[in-house]
C-alpha cells in the first residue's frame, strides 16, 4: 500500500464542539467506573450498618410501655387563642442569675423561688440570696438531682413561712428570715403502699392547716419526665396533708402526670393540671359536692403545667408545649401510636450521662469494633472561629454518621489516642447550642474519613 492510500484510510481527528444545546459525551472509563465503585461501596456500607441497627431495634427492650391515648382535635388557634408576641415584651428580672426557677411566691415585696441547683433563693433589691438547701453534693447535672434536691412548687404560708414541694425530698416548711428548714413529709414515706417518686406542686389553705399537693408518678422521677409523658403512665395522685395531725390522704388517683395544683378562692375545690391529657381536673374539698370530681376544662391548646389565680378571678395556666392547629402536634400524633414511641425509645434507651445507648453498643459489637468518647477541635461555623468541644455526656437525640472522605484540619484526643481517620460512625447527642457527644468505632479499613455531625437533620462539617 502506498503512502497516499494509507493517508486516505486514516481518519482525521476532528475537534468536538460542545454547545449549550448539546450534551457532553460520557466517558467510558475513569469517572463512570469510579462512580459505580463509590455507589456500590456506599450501598454496602449502608446495608452493613442498617441491618444490624434494625435488628438491634427489634431485639432490645424499650424503657417505656406506652399506652394508647385518645385526644380530640386541638382547638383552632384563633380569636383569643391567636398566637401573639406579648410575652416577648415582658420585663426580664434577674436575667442570667437564676438556673431553672420553677415557681414563685412572694411575702410583701420580697420574692422567693426554687432553682435547678437545689436552692431556695430570696429575690430582693436586685440581689439573689440563698436561704435554704434540702440536699447536698454537686448540683450540676440532672443525674445529681436525687441527692441535691429539686424544689418545684412554693407557696407563702400565713405565718411568714414558705411551704415547698421538692421533687425528690418531699414537703418542707422554710422560715426565710431565720433560715430554718422543717421536713413535713418525706418522699420515702409510703402513701397507701406506694412511694412518692415525683412530688411536684402544692397549694395551701389560708390558715395553713391543709396542704394539697401532687405526686406526678410512683414510677418515674422528675429527671425522667419525658419518659413519663411519652409512656402516659396513670399512676399520679392528688394528696392532702394535714399539718396538725400529720395525716396524708389520697384524694385522686390514676392521674396521668398531675402537675400544677391550685385551691379556689372559696377553698371549696382544688384544680389539678393533668399534663399528659391536656386537661384540668377539679376535686371538691368542701360543700355539697365534697369528695366529688369532674373536668374543669379539657382539650386545652397545650399541655398544662402550673396553675395560679389571676386578679380577675380566673386562673393563669402555663403551657409547656402547644398543640398547633392549624399545624402539626407531635404528641397528639404519637398518642395513638405507641409502637412508634417504643421504637424511638429503644434507639435512645440510655439516659443522660449513662454512656452509649444499647443499640449503638449492640451495633458496634456486631461490627467487631469498640467505642470510646471523642473530644474534637474544629471549625465552628456559628462563631466563625476554631472551637473546642469537650464531650462527655449523652442525651436523647441520637443518630449515627458514616465518614467517607478526608479530614485535613480537625484534631481529636481520646484515652488511647486513636486517630480520627479510623472513625467509622458516631452517635450524636444534643447538649445545648454547640455541644455534642460523639462515640466513635475504630475500624482499621477506613483510613481517611471526613467528620460530619448530623444535628437535627443539618449536616455540619468540622
Amino acid at each position: 500500500m502506498s503512502e497516499a492510500d494509507g493517508l486516505r484510510q486514516r481518519r482525521p481527528l476532528r475537534p468536538q464542539v460542545v454547545t449549550d444545546d448539546g450534551q457532553v459525551p460520557e466517558a467510558k472509563d475513569g469517572s463512570s467506573f469510579s462512580g459505580r465503585v463509590f455507589r456500590v461501596t456506599f450501598l454496602m456500607l449502608a446495608v452493613s450498618l442498617t441491618v444490624p441497627l434494625l435488628g438491634a431495634l427489634l431485639l432490645l427492650d424499650s424503657p417505656i410501655d406506652p399506652q394508647p391515648l385518645s385526644f380530640k382535635e386541638p382547638p383552632l388557634l384563633l380569636g383569643v387563642l391567636q398566637p401573639n408576641m406579648k410575652l416577648r415584651q415582658a420585663e426580664r428580672l434577674f436575667e442570667n442569675q437564676l438556673i431553672g426557677p420553677e415557681s414563685i411566691a412572694n411575702i410583701g415585696d420580697v420574692m422567693f423561688t426554687g432553682t435547678a441547683d437545689g436552692r431556695i433563693v430570696k429575690l430582693e433589691n436586685g440581689e439573689v440570696e440563698t436561704i435554704a438547701r434540702f440536699g447536698s453534693g454537686p448540683c450540676k447535672t440532672r443525674d445529681d438531682e436525687p441527692a441535691c434536691g429539686r424544689p418545684l412548687g412554693i407557696r407563702a404560708g400565713p405565718n411568714g413561712t414558705l411551704f415547698v414541694a421538692d421533687a425528690y425530698k418531699g414537703l418542707f416548711e422554710v422560715n426565710p428570715w431565720k433560715r430554718e428548714v422543717k421536713l413535713l413529709l418525706s418522699s420515702e414515706t409510703p402513701i397507701e403502699g406506694r412511694k412518692m417518686s415525683f412530688v411536684n406542686d402544692l397549694t395551701v389553705t389560708q390558715d395553713g392547716r391543709k396542704i394539697y399537693f401532687t405526686d406526678s408518678s410512683s414510677k418515674w422521677q422528675r429527671r425522667d419526665y419525658l419518659l413519663l409523658v411519652m409512656e402516659g403512665t396513670d399512676d399520679g395522685r392528688l394528696l392532702e396533708y394535714d399539718t396538725k395531725t400529720q395525716e396524708v390522704k389520697v384524694l385522686l388517683d390514676q392521674l396521668r402526670f398531675p402537675n400544677g395544683v391550685q385551691l379556689s378562692p372559696a377553698e371549696d375545690f382544688v384544680l389539678v393540671a393533668e399534663t399528659t391529657m391536656a386537661r384540668i381536673r377539679r376535686f371538691y374539698v368542701s360543700g355539697l359536692m365534697k369528695g366529688g370530681a369532674d373536668l374543669f376544662v379539657e382539650n386545652l391548646p397545650g399541655f398544662p403545667d402550673n396553675i395560679r389565680p389571676s386578679s380577675s378571678g380566673g386562673y393563669w395556666v402555663g403551657m409547656g408545649t402547644i398543640r398547633s392547629n392549624p399545624g402539626f402536634s407531635m404528641l397528639d400524633f404519637l398518642s395513638e401510636r405507641p409502637y412508634i414511641k417504643r421504637m424511638i425509645f429503644k434507639a435512645v434507651s440510655a439516659g443522660a450521662g449513662m454512656g452509649p445507648p444499647q443499640w449503638l453498643l449492640w451495633l458496634s459489637s456486631s461490627l467487631g469494633c469498640t467505642l470510646a468518647p471523642l473530644t474534637i477541635q474544629g471549625w465552628d461555623p456559628a462563631q466563625g472561629e476554631a472551637s473546642s468541644f469537650d464531650l462527655d455526656e449523652l442525651v436523647h437525640t441520637i443518630t449515627f454518621v458514616c465518614f467517607i472522605s478526608s479530614l485535613p484540619k480537625a484534631q481529636c484526643s481520646v484515652k488511647k489516642q486513636v486517630c480520627v481517620s479510623e472513625v467509622a460512625f458516631a452517635s450524636v447527642g444534643r447538649l445545648g447550642m454547640l455541644s455534642f457527644t460523639l462515640y466513635f468505632c475504630k475500624l482499621s479499613r477506613l483510613r481517611k474519613s471526613k467528620l460530619v455531625l448530623v444535628v437535627d437533620g443539618l449536616l455540619v462539617p468540622i
